[in-house]
């Protein structure tokens, strides 16, 4: 299988074009891919160009199998996927997770379709959690760029193919955004919505998975109210928002003590119910799949446990798919009572 990443790191000149070589500053976007893997491996990795990534995906994106909507298949529709990781991410430990990801969700005959990783450059350091949040603010117009140019060019796919059919897009654009990503996340959103006139009509993201979100969790406290925030520029280009969260995460306990800006994180608390929430978003406790020490028989945080448990991948898979939030509740993927008594 083929590899994807998208990287702002800087990249010094003096050193081998190589992700060990990045260095812990926002630099200009570099393109890099891997036709084998491991994903952990920097050797394994290969410096292209802009165009070359772009074609390369499109070229892999054009090999999905062709779904009919009116079949009833449109759950096996394929994903061209972004992960964005969280905070205290060095690149090594961000390429085993997205390795891991990419295992799970994006390989062998039940592939998803094609994942890219994009990278920005948190410090590895748990002493800098608000300069690494300072970090991503400031990486936001980088990854509003890519996702910019991702909207003019799903645009213009919907425009042909309402000419011809035949040239309808075989993807689905899905993001999985974990702890501090989806602070990125949400500032780039921002961006986007912003300089497309605040599209209502429109949705660049199907699917949108905020794992053990590390945002404020009022951040879609506008309901179906559109006032310009930044939930509303996550709900109004997304198709549908999910929002996984456990009580029992340390880590999201520990930056809420490091900052306490107000309100209580999205991926410990989850959504903050007090206020109206847009239709398409919603959250899903995954406590009760956290009850072992370890997995597989190594010792896990629940911060990054749900790249690891069963279960979340389970439930990450069959929502990526499109499954209806009312049916994975009736199937038990997602744990109740507390589940049943969110959805509406």
């Amino acid at each position: 299988m083929a590899y994807w990443m998208i990287s702002d790191r800087n990249l010094p000149a003096d050193k081998p074009q190589s992700p060990a070589s990045f260095g812990d500053n926002c630099g200009s976007l570099t393109f890099w891919c891997s036709d084998q893997g491991p994903a952990t491996d920097p050797t394994k990795w290969t410096l292209v160009g802009r165009n070359e990534f772009q074609q390369r995906l499109i070229a892999a994106a054009a090999n999905f199998p062709a779904i009919d909507p009116r079949t009833g298949n449109a759950g096996n529709q394929r994903h061209v996927t972004f992960f964005i990781h969280g905070y205290n991410n060095t690149w090594a430990a961000e390429a085993a997770c997205y390795q891991s990801i990419c295992d799970s969700l994006f390989s062998g005959p039940d592939s998803l379709g094609e994942c890219i990783m994009y990278d920005w450059p948190s410090l590895g350091d748990v002493l800098g959690y608000l300069p690494d949040r300072e970090h991503a603010r400031n990486c936001a117009n980088q990854l509003a760029d890519v996702l910019s140019e991702l909207y003019e060019y799903m645009r213009a796919q919907q425009i042909a193919a309402q000419k011809d059919p035949a040239k309808r897009c075989n993807a689905k654009i899905s993001i999985i955004a974990h702890s501090m990503g989806n602070y990125l996340l949400e500032k780039a959103m921002a961006v986007v919505w912003t300089r497309k006139n605040q599209p209502l009509l429109m949705s660049l993201i199907g699917q949108l998975l905020m794992v053990a979100a590390d945002v404020d969790n009022d951040l879609f406290k506008s309901g179906e109210t559109v006032t310009q925030s930044d939930g509303d520029a996550i709900a109004n280009l997304t198709y549908r928002v999910t929002a996984l969260y456990s009580g029992k995460d340390p880590v999201l306990g520990a930056s809420a003590g490091l900052k306490h800006f107000g309100k209580r994180r999205l991926g410990r608390s989850g959504i903050d119910h007090d206020y109206p929430v847009p239709d398409n978003v919603w959250d899903a406790d995954c406590s009760a799949f956290f009850n072992a020490q370890t997995v597989e028989g190594y010792p896990v945080s629940v911060h990054s446990a749900y790249f690891v448990v069963r279960q979340t991948i389970d439930l990450m898979r069959e929502l990526l798919r499109g499954v209806d939030r009312t049916v994975l509740v009736s199937e038990g993927l997602v744990p109740a009572p507390l589940a049943k008594a969110q959805v509406v």
